[in-house]
């Protein structure tokens, strides 16, 4: 497999984008933004409709849009006291809306598009690897600037603000870096089931540890073996690798779920057969 350039440049943006993904995806859950990452997701389609209508990039159109749409999302349930729920619901009809009617105006309604509504990982070209791993870099690098802070604010947002930390700043600063995440990851699984490797890495992860180190470090693990497995086996039974990719992710939550020490069914197993 990895003697095709096609197959290279998937595997080291899937990596990549897996790795981005798993590490946002402990806030994500732990700040239970699992709505939110997905109303972000789906609004993507007006970024990319606006890309694809004006000739641009629709990576670099979408990821401005997207941040748009999440720094609204922030800006409406904070300033305007409307719940985060509602907002979602109202930008993300609206920005999907926009993207229909743009599209059918431009007259882009083609394979492009349905690329970037499924995913395309294996038509990754070096440009594309390029953006993704600036867009990696700019995400990753917020988190690991920030860890100390999201981390407080994840847990205990009253008291950060009491203890004087830059709780809006944080907030908008990890919604936008959520956009940011999504839009490396249109390419690899699509908009449609992008929201999936925000939320199940992280959920794994759960499953597994008690405390956050663990969690990151097994919905990192998690996240990659999920994008290298599924690359793998849509390349031997040419399946869909988006679609493959999050089908082992959710493999790999179930057994999260089968071997979490939470849950014990490991131990009551094993007590059934002594």
């Amino acid at each position: 497999m990895l003697a095709y350039g096609f197959a290279q440049r998937a595997l080291i943006g899937g990596v990549m984008v897996a790795a981005v993904c798993s590490l946002i995806s402990f806030f994500v859950v732990v700040r239970r933004l699992a709505f939110v990452g997905m109303g972000i997701s789906h609004a993507a389609f007006g970024g990319v409709a606006i890309g694809l209508a004006a000739g641009i990039d629709p990576l670099v159109s979408a990821g401005g849009f997207c941040a748009v749409v999440a720094l609204g999302i922030g800006w409406f349930s904070r300033k305007g006291r409307i719940h985060e729920d509602t907002v979602i619901g109202i930008l993300f009809a609206t920005a999907m809306a926009f993207g229909v009617l743009l599209v059918r105006i431009a007259g882009a309604y083609n394979l492009d598009l349905m690329s970037y509504l499924f995913g395309s990982i294996l038509a990754l070209s070096w440009t594309d690897v390029a953006i993704i791993a600036v867009l990696s870099v700019l995400a990753s690098g917020f988190v690991f600037l920030f860890f100390k802070e999201l981390l407080f604010v994840s847990f205990d947002e009253e008291t950060a603000t009491a203890s004087g930390l830059p709780v809006r700043f944080v907030y908008y600063g990890l919604l936008v870096t959520m956009a940011l995440t999504i839009v490396i990851s249109i390419k690899l699984v699509g908009i449609i089931l992008v929201s999936a490797l925000l939320v199940v890495p992280g959920a794994a992860g759960t499953q597994l540890s008690r405390n956050y180190r663990g969690v990151l470090v097994a919905a990192v693990v998690i996240g990659i073996a999920s994008v290298v497995m599924g690359l793998y086996l849509s390349f031997w039974y040419d399946v869909a690798s988006g679609a493959t990719i999050v089908l082992v992710l959710f493999a790999f939550f179930l057994l999260s779920m089968v071997f979490s020490p939470r849950r014990g069914y490991m131990r009551s197993l094993r007590r059934r057969k002594v």
